[in-house]
């Protein structure tokens, strides 16, 4: 037999952590191109008939969320009602304010405003999870935001709801990583990701119902592709945070950077300034940062993965 600190061992670990990166970044692969989805729509839908469709094409992979021990009634149960409840209400405007941030601004700039998601979970942390927060991530929070600044470039560009709902969204993915941390110990992954949901298709329909429009057969592509995409992203993502740390799976998201800018110039013909550049690094760097201290200083939460990407 093996022992614990065995070459073998140690090699099987290194492979594990190995494939859950690579996982990890092709998560964040088809994430970004689920986000692309909503661009080529162009607004035709409005967002909250596409948040409802996407999340009803979200319930194809339960099957794969869903564990063994696990029964079907669990994906609308919880030992924390209210809790569930708002991690049901976070996932809704999440995922309503990323769909305006993607069809008004460029790929790039609404990626580039969604990244001070991690600053927002800093503060919140310190709110809700009673955490205690050093100068130094205080610094990366500030950074942050002054990055969001250079992005921005107040008095020389106009401020758009799309920049406001980019910052929303981002502060509205903080809030469920928050509910998540602290649900993770108590509650059953199908209950976490049935609130990610049942919370969207149950509000985004009534809301978009008076309004409803039949999409396109060329339209239903792009749905598709934001729907099924996303779904099957929150999967490897899943899989990923069960192989390696949230300390090496978090980080894969800013590959993201990458691929907007990509996609901006191959599907939309945007370019890329170099004010949105040093602006992004600022806020990649300032959120890359954040994550380096919670692997360093493991708060409470550290060790509760979080198991879908929450928008």
């Amino acid at each position: 037999m093996d022992l614990p600190d065995s070459p073998a061992r140690i090699g099987a670990a290194t492979g594990s952590v190995r494939q859950g990166v690579v996982l990890a970044f092709l998560a964040f692969v088809f994430y970004s191109l689920s986000d692309a989805s909503v661009k080529l729509l162009r607004g035709a839908l409005p967002p909250f008939e596409l948040v409802f469709l996407g999340a009803l094409l979200g319930v194809l992979v339960v099957p794969l969320v869903k564990r063994p021990d696990e029964r079907w009634s669990d994906l609308l149960r919880a030992s924390s009602r209210l809790m569930w409840c708002l991690r049901a209400v976070a996932a809704v405007a999440s995922s309503v304010f990323s769909v305006i941030a993607f069809t008004r601004l460029s790929m790039a700039e609404a990626m580039a405003l969604l990244f001070l998601m991690p600053a927002f979970v800093t503060i919140l942390s310190v709110l809700f999870l009673h955490e205690a927060v050093g100068w130094r991530r205080w610094s990366a929070v500030v950074t942050g935001f002054a990055g969001v600044l250079i992005v921005l470039r107040p008095g020389l560009e106009p401020f758009t709801f799309g920049h406001l709902s980019a910052i929303l969204g981002a502060f509205s993915a903080a809030v469920t990583i928050v509910i998540l941390r602290k649900l993770g110990p108590t509650e059953k992954r199908i209950s976490l990701y049935g609130a990610g949901l049942v919370g969207p298709i149950v509000a985004s329909f009534v809301i978009a119902s008076p309004h409803l429009l039949l999409p396109t057969p060329r339209q239903w592509l792009f749905v598709l592709g934001y729907g099924v995409l996303a779904a099957f992203a929150n999967v490897l993502l899943m899989f990923a945070s069960e192989r390696a740390p949230a300390s090496q799976v978090a980080p894969q998201q800013y590959s993201q950077m990458l691929w907007a800018i990509g996609l901006d110039a191959a599907l939309f013909d945007i370019g890329i300034d170099l004010p949105m550049i040093l602006g992004s690094l600022v806020i990649i760097g300032s959120g890359l940062f954040t994550f380096e201290r919670e692997r360093v200083r493991k708060p409470r939460w550290w060790s509760r993965v979080l198991l879908i990407r929450t928008r």
